[in-house]
């Protein structure tokens, strides 16, 4: 399997010499294509590594924040960003244990998740096809608990072996540990404190057991069998579906930059979705446990007037008024991106009283996590 491959301005863990001299530039490496330089970048192809440049690190008298960035599919990046940045690379899949029913693997933090979950389908490993075509690596997915068409990833994850920045020791921790929510876990709670260096996942191998209610996979899927002469859908059709409900709905940010749902769907009572439902019929929304109802942000924006809308050069995407993207890559800066959220957030409670909350990671200059009065 091919993977992303890390910016060649970066230095590698073990060749700490040529650290202190670099500085590294960014824009390339967050799929919002938002302007960045941070001080340093080091790159992790190794476990061992990480070891090897912390003990190094903490021999300096003067130390920069670290900060941890994947794929850069979920964050939103400052111009300057004063830290060391730490990129997980590493890169394999290994088999652990396999049954009739299914198959244990742990794949490390550089794969490409979308690539991981077609060779896996391809190996008639299934739990995973509704999360295709997601960006970003492997080792990210956990960070917020990647879900998609009614599933998970805490639906296929086992554990995670993650270090921990601030005690400098590695940990292996169980889903329990993790913590999952709706787009939630411990590592997002406490960003940039962790470093996951690889997954365990269990997939199954029954081809019959698919996740389709949800949205138009269904029917999408149905039509892929179809074509294929078989009576229902298998998970190859589902991943197929789901690749081709997402590619019409979100822009590939190597040609329109995007950090994909940019809000999300935000979760109300039932009383207040009640008194929605009878001013707006067609509104969307899913029953969610304990008297609560989950609503496609995505329709709240369009309803509001503002799909194609927004601040430029930051603006809702025409086929998804869920996905902000940028008009002017590498070019555009954070700030930017603060002044369209704002604008559409307040457009929504203005007209629904619903509070959309950010899906990415804004990070400040020092590498602190959390938007704050939109410094630079």
């Amino acid at each position: 399997m091919a993977s992303a491959l890390p910016h060649s301005q970066s230095v590698s863990a073990d060749d700490l010499c040529d650290l202190y001299d670099l500085a590294h530039d960014l824009s390339h490496a967050n799929t919002m294509a938002l302007a960045c330089v941070a001080d340093k970048a080091v790159v992790i192809t190794e476990e061992t590594q990480l070891d090897t440049f912390m003990i190094h690190y903490h021999q300096q008298s003067s130390k920069l924040p670290l900060f941890v960035l994947s794929g850069g599919s979920n964050v939103l990046l400052p111009s300057q960003l004063n830290a060391i940045v730490l990129r997980p690379f590493m890169r394999g899949i290994e088999v652990i244990q396999q049954t009739a029913e299914y198959v244990d693997i742990e794949v490390m933090a550089g794969e490409n998740w979308h690539e991981l979950v077609t060779y896996t389908v391809a190996q008639g490993w299934y739990g995973l096809e509704n999360l295709a075509l997601i960006p970003g690596l492997t080792g990210a997915a956990p960070v917020q608990n990647i879900g998609a068409y009614g599933v998970q990833l805490e639906d296929c994850l086992q554990s995670v072996r993650a270090y921990h920045l601030p005690s400098q020791t590695w940990h292996d921790l169980s889903i329990n540990d993790c913590q999952f929510g709706y787009r939630d876990s411990v590592f997002k709670r406490a960003p940039n404190t962790w470093l996951i260096s690889r997954v365990g996942l269990r997939l199954h191998t029954d081809a019959a057991r698919i996740s389709v209610n949800y949205g138009d996979v269904k029917a999408v899927a149905q039509s892929f069998a179809e074509q294929q002469n078989r009576a229902e859908p298998a998970p190859h059709d589902v991943m197929q579906a789901i690749i081709h409900i997402r590619q019409q709905k979100i822009p590939d940010p190597k040609q329109l930059p995007n950090c994909g749902s940019f809000f999300q769907n935000p979760i109300i009572g039932n009383e207040q979705f009640a008194d929605l439902q009878s001013r707006y019929p067609k509104i969307v929304g899913y029953p969610m446990p304990e008297q609560k109802v989950k609503v496609a942000a995505g329709w709240l924006i369009e309803h509001a007037g503002l799909k194609g809308g927004g601040i430029a050069p930051i603006i809702t995407h025409q086929q998804q008024a869920l996905v902000l993207t940028n008009q002017q890559p590498y070019q555009a800066q954070q700030i930017d991106v603060a002044k369209s959220q704002d604008f559409i957030s307040s457009q929504v409670y203005d007209k629904f009283k619903v509070t959309l909350t950010r899906e990415p990671i804004w990070v400040n200059a020092n590498a602190s996590i959390g938007q704050s009065a939109y410094a630079e």
